[in-house]
């Protein structure tokens, strides 16, 4: 037997919310009003009649079964069997407890309209009670316990519906957070596709532009200069290797938790040398002018450096008929420039269509604009620098090139 019990615990526990409300609340109505019935057993000699007695004691319990669903229902049957109880004067009247129920169900649950209502009807029906006939219920101390009865109901109604307002307005605030960190995790997610389509774009445009710079001089090598043009094919295997190996690194990070990861670092100003010696082998002769003493630069900031001079020379091999390019790393306390400036003039024109232009004819350029004609590569520097803080012109020169210059701060 001591199983049975827990049995129906574990039962009463796996059931959802409201079916376990609903159950607690009928074992309350059934418990209590046996309780009262069978506190009329040893008085049944002087209760007349009888069978009423037990009827309206029952009727104080039973209905709490619906406190919940009617609460104001509840208390009206269960108050109404109570005053009938005692204007009947049968003597005895077990504790108020249903009706005390019933009223902390209402404090509880039920709008001010109703709960002030409610108190005031208590108020009433405890006054005919205790002037019913019969008993002793025209002592003061009756009086004071049915008074401390109720306040208590009144309290713990209070209480109950202050400590529900509080968890209702902290679930309602976890929903938000949550939902709020969702947004982030979105947004997070696509800033994160951004940057990876910036680097695809990158590196593919730089080193198949490089290719096929390379495929077009070795056509025209063959077949009178087949030892240059042998040496032009060389260069398109090696920056063919090299793009596979940016690539690799890059898709690293796309790769699932099981499979292994590319650890080699990312590419920095330190690797520029590289860039240049594949632009120079294109057949773009380029500089490198330093200005200032290097410091130490964040990841976010050199990487960025180092892809706007690999786009922009990117941009001179395609669409510029320049004879020399000059690549300038200009470094001051906290910022880092970096100019790339050709000798034009270009292919596809000078652009056009800039929002504003400073002294010498450049434009700024904001963050996700498009020059026109010059594909999507400035759009995606722009971005980048605009990722760091820092600011971008880009524009023809003096001389009839043109230059792209980028401010960043350096950390």
């Amino acid at each position: 037997m001591t199983g049975l019990p827990q049995q129906l615990v574990a039962r009463v526990a796996a059931l959802p919310p409201r079916r376990q409300e609903r159950v607690q609340d009928i074992g309350l109505a059934v418990a209590l009003a046996a309780v009262n019935v069978v506190s009329l057993l040893p008085y049944r000699a002087q209760l007349h009649p009888l069978w009423l007695a037990l009827v309206l004691v029952a009727a104080q319990g039973i209905p709490l079964a619906w406190r919940r669903a009617g609460p104001v229902g509840t208390m009206i049957v269960i108050g109404a069997a109570r005053i009938a109880y005692d204007r009947i004067g049968f003597g005895f009247a077990p504790l108020p407890l249903g009706p005390a129920i019933a009223f902390y169900t209402v404090i509880d649950r039920r709008s001010a309209v109703w709960r002030w209502i409610t108190i005031a009807a208590v108020a009433a029906g405890v006054t005919i009670s205790l002037t019913s006939p019969g008993g002793d219920r025209n002592e003061p101390y009756e009086a004071i316990f049915q008074a401390m009865i109720f306040a208590t109901a009144w309290a713990a109604g209070v209480l109950n519906r202050t400590k529900r307002a509080n968890l209702e307005a902290a679930e309602s605030r976890a929903e938000h957070a949550e939902a709020e960190l969702d947004r982030h995790a979105i947004r997070e997610a696509a800033a994160e596709r951004a940057r990876i389509a910036r680097e695809l774009h990158d590196v593919v445009a730089h080193h198949v532009s490089l290719m096929a710079v390379q495929a077009e001089a070795a056509t025209s090598l063959l077949p009178d200069k087949p030892a240059q043009a042998r040496r032009s094919v060389e260069i398109i295997g090696d920056t063919a290797r090299l793009a596979l190996t940016e690539l690799r690194r890059l898709l690293g990070v796309l790769r699932g938790p099981s499979e292994r990861l590319e650890t080699a670092p990312s590419a920095s100003l330190g690797d520029i040398g590289g860039v240049l010696d594949q632009v120079r082998g294109a057949g773009l002769p380029v500089d490198l002018e330093v200005v200032g003493t290097p410091g130490p630069l964040a990841p976010g900031v050199d990487l960025t450096a180092y892809r706007i001079v690999q786009e922009a020379l990117t941009n001179t091999i395609r669409h510029a008929r320049a004879d020399r390019a000059v690549v300038t790393l200009c470094y001051e306390p906290g910022y880092i420039t970096v100019t790339v400036a050709d000798s034009g003039p270009r292919r596809d024109g000078p652009p056009s269509g800039r929002p504003r232009r400073n002294g010498n004819g450049s434009a700024a350029v904001k963050p996700g604009s498009l020059i026109a004609g010059s594909g999507l590569g400035l759009a995606g520097i722009a971005e980048r620098v605009a990722s760091c803080g820092g600011n971008l012109t880009v524009g023809p020169t003096q001389s009839g090139g043109f230059a792209v210059t980028a401010r960043l701060p350096a950390l």
